[in-house]
């Protein structure tokens, strides 16, 4: 296997998947593509892609299933597309550990520039360790590791930089757009539940707020949120 990067398309337009191929490979990277969620499970787990683009809507199982699916014991980077455009497929996508979403239709350019916005952030740090504890918790962005009461948590990459972002500046008030430009960058088009979504996943995997004894993620009406530190 090449040394480049390695990207997997999985839609059921050929045109559409052909397309992104091709200005991917101009961009440097290597592709692969399925035509079917069930081939790019296969494909997934015998190509080991750095990222996946995952089309919503294809046959023998949709994208929500293939992202449910590997996110069992993967954290590879995860870029959606959908054709609805509607609230509530953006949200699912990101609830099911989506790292990113792109509406159909859209311009190949952007696509391009959110592949390596993503993957820019999944390169590891090559300086000293950066890891800061809470009483119970331990974020660790060198390693992109969280530990909850003595217990792994996995979370995907951009869950991990907003909990490590927030947690670097304890008692700091962010506001959601703040958060979105902070963690996601000016190439980032979301919206601001984008920012919601990630942090009701933070606190699901971070247990009731009762069991942090010196800290919690607050939520801070009409204005956004910030990491307590009592």
């Amino acid at each position: 296997m090449n040394n480049k990067t390695r990207i997997l398309i999985a839609d059921d337009d050929s045109n559409i998947a052909e397309l992104i191929s091709l200005y991917l490979l101009k961009e440097g990277y290597d592709t692969m593509i399925a035509s079917d969620g069930k081939e790019a499970l296969e494909k997934f787990k015998t190509y080991d892609p750095h990222l996946m683009i995952l089309d919503v809507m294809m046959p023998e199982l949709d994208g929500y299933g293939v992202c449910r699916e590997i996110r069992q014991n993967s954290t590879t980077p995860i870029i959606m597309l959908t054709a609805k455009g509607e609230t509530f497929d953006k949200v699912l996508g990101l609830e099911l550990g989506a790292d990113d979403y792109v509406v159909k239709p859209f311009d190949t350019k952007e696509l391009v520039a959110r592949v390596k916005a993503v993957l820019r952030r999944m390169e590891k740090p090559e300086v000293n360790s950066k890891k800061i504890s809470y009483e119970g918790i331990v974020v660790n962005i060198s390693n992109y590791s969280v530990s909850y009461m003595g217990e792994n948590v996995e979370m995907p990459p951009k869950e991990l930089e907003l909990l490590y972002f927030l947690a670097s500046h304890p008692n700091q008030v962010f506001t959601r757009e703040q958060l979105l430009n902070q963690i996601w960058g000016y190439e980032y088009y979301g919206d601001t539940r984008t920012v919601d979504v990630h942090i009701k996943r933070i606190r699901e995997k971070l247990g009731a707020e009762e069991d942090h004894v010196s800290w919690s993620i607050k939520t801070v009406w009409g204005v956004g949120y910030k990491f307590e530190s009592k």
